[in-house]
C-alpha cells in the first residue's frame, strides 16, 4: 500500500511543516511550490522500496511516502532521535553531469536487526546499542545503498535520467561531504509496516542546491511517461540503428517434385524449372517487394519493379 493510512498511526513521527516557509524577511527554503511532482516520485520510490527491503527482512512489507518537507540541514538534524544513525551517501549524475548527492538515513537499532537477519539470526539488536557500527554493519549499509540505486532511477525516469550511486557511509552527518547545516533540504521519508509491527521509517535527503537544474519539470505536472532521450544519444542510436545489416534473397522458383522422384536423383541429373516474370524479393521472412531478373554491370540483379506497402500493425 502506497501512500496508504498505517493502522499504527499513532506512531507516526510527528514533524513540523513550518520548515516549508520561510521567516519573514528570511529567504525560502523552497522554491518548487507545493512540491506535488516530487510527492509523486516519492510515492513510485515507496513501490520500489518493499521490492530492496522484504529479502533482507523475510517479510512483506507495506510501504508508504509521507509528506514533504523542506528545512535546513542543521534544523533536520537537531529533530532526530539521539542514538545511533546511518547515513548513506547516494551521488546524483544526470546527462549533463554530477547533479550534488541524496542522503539515505538509517536508524541504527533497524541496522543491526538487519544485520542479525543477515548472518541467520532473528533479527534482535542489542539491549544497549553501541556508540558506533561494526565494519560488517557498515558493509551492509553500503550495500542497501547499492540496492536503492536502480528504484531511485526508475522513480525519477520520468521527470530526468538521473543515476545514483552508493558512497561510503557515515555515522557522524558532519563527515558527510556537501551537506553544510544552513544547507536547505527536501525531506521524503517513507515508512515501512509488516502486520501489527511498529512501522520502520528510512528518511532520504535531496539538497535543494542538486534539485535546481530540474526545477521547471518539478513545478510542472507529472505525465507517465519517460523523459525525453538525450539528444546526443539519440542521434547515435538512429546512427547505429540506420548500419544495421538485413540479408536480401530472391525465391526464382520452387519446383515441386514427388518422393519416389527425389529418391531417384543423381548427379548429372536435370530438374527443370520455370522463372515468372517477376520475382518476389525477401528481407528476412518478409516480402520487400517483386522485380524482374536480369544483369546489370555483367552480374545477375533484379530490378525492383514494386514495393510493398508497410503498416503499424504489420509491426
Amino acid at each position: 500500500m502506497v501512500n496508504g493510512s498505517s493502522p499504527l498511526t499513532s506512531e507516526r513521527r510527528e514533524r513540523s511543516r513550518a520548515a516549508d516557509h520561510g521567516a519573514l524577511g528570511s529567504a525560502n527554503l523552497n522554491p518548487f511550490g507545493d512540491l506535488h511532482t516530487l510527492q509523486h516520485l516519492s510515492a513510485r520510490l515507496a513501490r520500489g522500496l518493499g521490492g530492496v527491503l522484504e529479502p533482507l527482512l523475510r517479510r512483506e512489507l507495506r510501504t508508504w511516502a509521507e509528506p514533504l518537507v523542506v528545512q535546513r540541514f542543521t534544523d533536520y538534524r537537531a529533530e532526530r532521535p539521539d542514538g545511533l544513525t546511518a547515513w548513506q551517501p547516494l551521488a546524483m549524475t544526470s546527462v549533463r553531469g554530477a547533479a550534488g548527492q541524496a542522503l539515505a538515513v538509517f536508524d541504527g537499532r533497524f541496522v543491526l536487526e538487519l544485520l542479525d537477519l543477515f548472518f541467520g539470526g532473528t533479527g534482535s539488536a542489542p539491549a544497549e546499542m553501541p556508540s558506533e557500527f561494526t565494519p560488517a554493519a557498515e558493509a551492509l549499509v553500503a550495500r542497501i545503498g547499492d540496492m536503492l540505486a536502480e528504484p531511485l532511477r526508475q522513480a525519477w525516469e520520468p521527470l530526468a535520467r538521473l543515476e545514483f550511486a552508493a558512497g561510503d557511509p557515515e555515522a557522524n552527518p558532519s563527515l558527510i561531504h556537501d551537506f553544510d547545516g544552513d544547507d536547505a533540504v527536501v525531506v521524503t521519508r517513507f515508512g515501512l509496516a509488516s502486520g501489527r509491527e511498529k512501522p520502520i521509517f528510512i528518511d532520504l535527503l535531496y539538497p535543494v542546491s542538486g534539485l535546481k537544474p530540474f526545477a521547471p519539470s518539478l513545478t510542472g505536472k507529472v505525465h507517465g511517461k519517460t523523459a525525453e532521450p538525450d539528444p546526443t544519444w539519440r542521434a547515435g542510436l538512429t546512427r547505429a540503428a540506420m548500419n544495421v545489416r538485413f540479408p536480401i534473397r530472391s525465391v526464382l522458383a520452387e519446383p515441386m517434385i514427388s518422393l519416389a522422384v527425389l529418391m531417384e536423383l543423381k548427379a548429372g541429373d536435370v530438374i527443370p524449372i520455370s522463372v515468372g516474370a517477376e520475382v518476389p524479393v525477401m528481407v528476412g521472412g518478409d516480402c520487400l517487394g517483386t522485380g524482374t531478373v536480369g544483369t546489370s554491370n555483367g552480374k545477375a540483379a533484379i530490378r525492383l519493379n514494386t514495393l510493398r506497402a508497410f503498416h503499424e500493425e504489420d509491426q
